[in-house]
């Protein structure tokens, strides 16, 4: 292992490692349900879910229409005004007939949702796997809308809600109400598709505190590029040019970014960053594996399948494939050059195939998690950076 200087900040160029891909754009994290989503956390403290009463008669509804929900463990000691918001990732839904069949899954409809789930990774309630946020007031808010949180429209005729706006406003309230009103310090994440949303949403949560408290926000696997795919094309822009217009996410894109640029560009983070004030943290691989999957090569840009062996083992990848990797890597460091310039933010750009890296225990903090030095975890190092400059979290 080596760290390399570029841009003015630090990039670690790990051991290459593959964590779980996917296929689909509408799937951008790893189930709870499905085994792996646990990582190596043992008997993980299993936290129930609240549906947020009062939530539709302001309109904020999941994708069928019933309540969104949020899951919220207690914080206590050091950590009882402390508090960590995780926003759920999922994917998006960019057409009226892949929003009617989301509405049938978790990801669409509280009907569907676990009523309970493990708090893993940082949201983990033991010191020895979490050590930064074990006693905190930890939420984890569930996704149904389909637009990382910011959608504002209906279509009466599929019975479609696009509320996302309305729910992360009414979470946000009700927590509030809760006692994160009295929080001394406050931190915002979110994972994939969440992660993309707690960009969007990074100054609004600011705005619900007073000057007084410590407010961050962190990115896990959100910095989703507007790349080209192998076939030339562009498929995640495609994706999202529905999501913004079939669920008038529009009206909720900054103005600094709509000023200049048109709304599906602002709707990719690379053209948001620059302008969020707030202090953010962006944790990404530099060869995000869902991106690999769904956007640079999906099947839909390779129908001959020459990227099927590269996908599932990169140790299968040609060299111009190789090339090709790199060249999105590049993009990447690229696109947060100017971010990095600015004091007050930080990022971990590591050289792994991974997607999601705050919620897996094994990827967080674990025995066995790859090290710097053999002395430190890549997110510990995380913690680290952040409380070096100025980024401390913790008193």
């Amino acid at each position: 292992m080596r760290s390399s200087r570029i841009f003015g900040f630090v990039v670690l160029l790990l051991t290459v490692r593959w964590v779980y891909g996917f296929e689909d754009l509408n799937v951008t994290e790893v189930s709870y349900v499905e085994g792996y989503g646990y990582g190596v956390s043992a008997n993980p403290l299993m936290v129930g879910l609240t549906l947020i009463q009062g939530a539709a008669a302001k309109g904020a509804v999941c994708l069928d229409g019933t309540l969104p929900g949020y899951h919220l463990h207690r914080g206590y000691g050091s950590g009882a005004r402390s508090w960590l918001i995780q926003l759920e990732g999922g994917g998006w839904c960019n057409t009226i007939r892949n929003c009617v069949y989301r509405k049938t899954t978790r990801r669409g409809s509280s009907t569907y949702m676990e009523k309970q789930i493990p708090f893993t990774g940082i949201l983990s309630n033991k010191a020895e796997e979490n050590p930064d946020f074990f006693n905190w007031n930890r939420v984890k808010v569930r996704y149904c809308d389909g637009a990382s949180f910011s959608g504002d429209s209906q279509d009466e005729v599929a019975k479609l809600y696009f509320q996302g706006q309305r729910i992360w406003l009414a979470a946000m309230e009700d927590l509030m109400s809760k006692g994160m009103r009295y929080a001394n310090q406050a931190l915002l994440s979110g994972c994939s598709a969440g992660g993309l949303a707690s960009i969007l949403h990074c100054d609004e949560f600011r705005e619900l505190f007073p000057r007084t408290t410590k407010v961050k926000c962190l990115s896990d696997a959100g910095l989703f590029l507007d790349a080209v795919d192998v076939s030339g094309g562009r498929t995640l822009r495609n994706m999202y040019g529905g999501v913004v217009s079939l669920q008038g996410v529009q009206k909720n894109l900054p103005s600094t970014c709509l000023n200049h640029l048109d709304p599906t560009s602002c709707f990719f983070p690379q053209n948001l960053i620059a302008n969020i004030q707030t202090p953010l943290f962006l944790l990404n691989a530099a060869y995000d594996a869902w991106q690999l999957q769904a956007s640079l090569a999906p099947p839909s840009a390779d129908p001959h399948g020459y990227w099927r062996g590269c996908k599932l083992n990169h140790a299968q990848c040609t060299a111009s494939q190789i090339q090709f990797l790199q060249g999105f890597r590049n993009q990447m460091l690229n696109a947060i050059k100017g971010f990095s310039m600015s004091r007050k933010n930080g990022l971990f750009i590591n050289s792994c195939f991974a997607h999601c890296q705050t919620e897996r225990q094994d990827t967080w903090f674990a025995d066995d998690s790859p090290l710097i030095g053999n002395k430190v975890s890549p997110m510990r190092l995380t913690v680290f950076v952040m409380q070096n400059i100025k980024w401390k979290l913790k008193k």
